[in-house]
């Protein structure tokens, strides 16, 4: 779990998303789907905060206000679903999803440097909300929007990193209302936290040497390699 934990961190710090995917490998073949997805959410509380007061300044607090309400009130009604949905097709489509925007936002002329349109901007916040609630894995469509909105790598990930932690907050305390996490996951959470605070330290310090272009070709490599692993997994090949 330390481990894990440590390479999600470090995703997490490099990419500004990903913590979730990373672990999201690990821990479902100890935990039911539901816990893990809120033993994941809750792993990088510690390093996301870390992360969200590294870069206050940056932050321009009313870009996430819209996009949090859509995305909690989504992942509200979709963070019970995950025994009785299809999920293997579900993160097969992700993955098909994830492949194509990486491709789309890698090779497309200015892509990644002019503001979505609004029909997609809901989009992404809806699906994000959706597999977030589902899988505790939104982060992919979040980290792109914010790109599209971010003239610099600080900008970006006080938006995303912030973004992040009032998901946190608010997701793991609907988790244990609803008794999908319970005073006996803590255990787990503890002990990834330690690898998770180390991973984060490790790559606030690899991510100072990085500009804004460079952090955006690590978002879109992460993002297609998390797209062919879910459409593998959900295709039952891996």
């Amino acid at each position: 779990m330390v481990f894990a934990a440590v390479a999600a961190a470090l995703v997490q710090g490099l990419t500004g998303f990903g913590s979730g995917i990373v672990l999201m490998v690990f821990l479902p073949h100890i935990l039911p789907i539901s816990q893990s997805a809120g033993v994941s959410t809750l792993t990088m509380f510690i390093g996301n905060a870390l992360l969200v007061w590294r870069y206050r300044k940056a932050l321009d607090f009313k870009r996430l206000i819209v996009p949090f309400i859509v995305y909690a009130t989504v992942a509200t009604w979709s963070v019970h679903l995950g025994t009785v949905l299809p999920v293997n097709t579900l993160k097969a489509l992700l993955g098909g999803l994830l492949i194509v925007l990486a491709l789309y936002f890698t090779f497309g002329r200015n892509a990644g440097s002019v503001r979505l349109p609004v029909v997609v901007t809901v989009i992404f916040m809806v699906v994000s909300g959706f597999f977030n609630g589902l899988f505790g894995i939104g982060g992919p469509l979040m980290a792109l929007y914010f790109l599209t909105l971010a003239s610099s790598k600080e900008e970006y990930l006080a938006s995303i990193q912030t973004f992040f932690f009032m998901d946190t907050i608010y997701v793991t305390t609907l988790r244990f209302v609803t008794n999908v996490l319970s005073v006996a996951d803590v255990k787990f959470v503890a002990v990834g936290m330690v690898g998770a605070v180390i991973g984060t330290m490790v790559a606030s310090r690899v991510v100072d040497h990085l500009n804004i272009m460079r952090v955006k070709q690590c978002v879109y490599v992460f993002i297609a390699l998390a797209g062919i692993f879910y459409l593998l997994t959900g295709l039952q090949v891996i």
